[in-house]
């Protein structure tokens, strides 16, 4: 029982020294290798952009196709009927 819980300590003492453990700072970045890596993630989100307006349009077209194939009777709602 005693040596469960000394493992169970130990396991915990790591894991803390871990989470508490500093990163090394990172590398210093390039201004003009950063300059292109903006222009590339840019020119990616332009061309994602583009490529969901032409998928909702085709979606808003189907829609429409499909929705003018399908008759609905309108049906008197109690509002209505209350008018009368």
């Amino acid at each position: 029982m005693k040596m469960r819980i000394l493992l169970a300590a130990c396991v915990f003492a790591s894991a803390a020294n871990a989470v508490w453990a500093k990163l090394p700072p990172s590398a210093p970045v390039d201004p003009k290798v950063a300059a292109e890596a903006k222009q590339k993630a840019d020119d990616a989100a332009k061309k994602d952009g583009e490529l969901l307006s032409k998928a909702q349009d085709r979606a808003a077209a189907n829609y429409k196709k499909k929705s003018k194939s399908v008759k609905v009777a309108p049906t008197a709602t109690k509002a209505a009927a209350k008018k009368k």
